[in-house]
């Protein structure tokens, strides 16, 4: 091993995002990711519990800033105003990292393991959603259903986003996204 570097647990998560999109997730070990970092194994298991936990070390704090923004809204805010003000949120914090967020989507959607794990994560963050809407005083159906359709608005406009060819940010994407749902609603 060569001399110590600052940043252990960020080289660990570049090295298997790199790996992972040469190789793939299924063909990549630990022991690859923490060489490729200039780090032992034993390093890795001190940041992750294992390798799939690499692409998904963001999920509580994605979830603590959408939480927050939506109970920050204003008290008299309707539902999805509140979810709205929390989509902007989780999208300022994306400014910056398209090309990531394109190569760990191409990884975790080539990855039947990653995909599952994707969506026990927008699951979970749905109900966290709803959560913070039952505290607004919003009642069930309603906080349920507003959550639901604001981690679809997030989880469509970012598939959006990180498509090839697509040179937007992430916010206007899913104020499209949103738009589409108000008009779709409206419609109904």
């Amino acid at each position: 091993m060569s001399r110590w570097q600052p940043d252990a647990k960020g080289r660990l998560a570049k090295a298997a995002l790199e790996l992972y999109c040469e190789r793939g997730y299924e063909q990549t070990t630990v022991a690859e990711i923490a060489g490729r970092a200039g780090l032992t194994e034993r390093t890795f298991f001190r940041h992750y519990a294992d390798k799939r936990e690499v692409l998904f070390d963001g999920t509580a704090a994605l979830q603590e800033l959408f939480t927050s923004a939506v109970a920050a809204a204003p008290e008299e805010a309707a539902p999805i105003e509140a979810v709205a003000a929390g989509l902007e949120a989780v999208c300022a914090s994306f400014a910056g990292r398209t090309e990531f967020a394109r190569r760990r989507h191409f990884v975790i959607a080539a990855t039947a393991e990653l995909r599952e794990r994707e969506l026990i994560k927008l699951a979970t963050l749905a109900s966290a959603l709803a959560g913070t809407l039952r505290q607004r005083g919003v009642p069930e159906p309603a906080a349920g259903l507003t959550a639901e359709a604001g981690v679809a608005v997030f989880r469509i406009g970012f598939e959006r986003w990180v498509a090839p060819g697509e040179d937007r940010e992430l916010a206007q994407v899913v104020r499209e996204c949103l738009a589409g749902l108000r008009t779709a609603v409206g419609a109904a």
